[in-house]
C-alpha cells in the first residue's frame, strides 16, 4: 500500500517522529503506526489533517498522483 510509504516519507522529510507528528496533527502515535507498517487505513477526516499539514493532495497520499 502506497499510502504508509508516502506518510512515512513525508514524516521523516520534515525530521518528525511518529510523536511530533501526532502531537502537531492530533492523530494519535500509535494511528501514524499503523498506517506506516500498512495494518489500518486512515479515515477521510485523517486524511485531510494529513493532507493540510504536508500541504499535498489526499490523492498524492492515497499514491494516485506522483
Amino acid at each position: 500500500m502506497i499510502f504508509g510509504e508516502r506518510l512515512k516519507e513525508l514524516r521523516q522529510a520534515q525530521n518528525l517522529s511518529q510523536m511530533e507528528l501526532a502531537v502537531k496533527t492530533g492523530i494519535s502515535q500509535s494511528a501514524i503506526a499503523k498506517w506506516e507498517l500498512n495494518k489500518t487505513e486512515p479515515t477521510a477526516s485523517a486524511l485531510i489533517t494529513l493532507s493540510e499539514f504536508f500541504c499535498e493532495s489526499v490523492d498524492y497520499l492515497l499514491g494516485l498522483k506522483d
